[in-house]
Formats: C-alpha cells, structure tokens, sequence
C-alpha cells in the first residue's frame, strides 16, 4: 500500500492479494491513482510483477458493487433485506461477474463484506 500511495500520490484504503492486487481507492482518487495514460498502474505492475486492479471506494453500497463488478456489464443492481442482486446486461456478462468455478463472485463478496452489512451477493 505504501509503494503504491509514493508512486501514485492516491491515498489507498485497502489491499487485496491473490492472483492479481486489488487496490480499494477512496472516493475522488480514481484519477491520481490510475495516472496520465495510465502510467501509475503500469508503473507499479512492473514493481510488484503481478496485474493491477483500481476500485474507488464508495459509502453507497450499490455504487460500490458496481465499481467492484467493473469491467462486466450490470444492467442493475438491488439490496433486500441483507441480499445484493446483480443483473448482468447478457450472458457473457454474468458469466464475467461469476467466474470459473464461482471464483469471482466469492472474491466479490468477501470484498463487499469487508464493509457492508451484506449476507449474500447473487448474479440473475
């Protein structure tokens, strides 16, 4: 986290390693953190040698499963009662959000459970 907040000047709110390194970005930062042309992330994919992911953070929790889901197509997203409902645009796209063997969907969740309330997150 502190080689990333030297070399980008974005302050990081948290950090998760697995096949790549998930920066949690606060709100308003998305900018610095990523750089001209992306030069910051590049930068610092070439220093840790794994791919970079930037989410900016957000204290609305549909706003933040949205910038979680990004780069997959959400027509919409609902939460009810403890249940977050995410409705891909095709199936390619919850294909996307779901992932090999649910991969993506569970790194999801635990991620969004992190700071919200949230019992389960679903892909329809």
């Amino acid at each position: 986290m502190a080689l990333f907040e030297s070399v980008t000047g974005a302050k990081v709110k948290d950090c998760i390693v697995n096949e790549k390194v998930i920066f949690i970005i606060e709100e308003n930062e998305m900018g610095k953190a990523i750089g001209k042309n992306g030069a910051n992330i590049k930068m610092v994919e070439s220093k840790l040698k794994k791919k970079v992911k930037l989410v900016e953070f957000s204290s609305n929790l549909l706003q933040f499963v949205k910038n979680m889901a990004y780069p997959a197509g959400v027509a919409d997203i609902t939460h009810d009662d403890g249940i977050v409902t995410i409705h891909g645009k095709d199936t390619s796209s919850k294909a996307m959000l779901i992932g090999r063997e649910r991969q993506n969907i569970i790194h999801l969740s635990d991620i969004v459970k992190r700071y919200f309330n949230v019992r389960e997150i679903k892909v329809v």
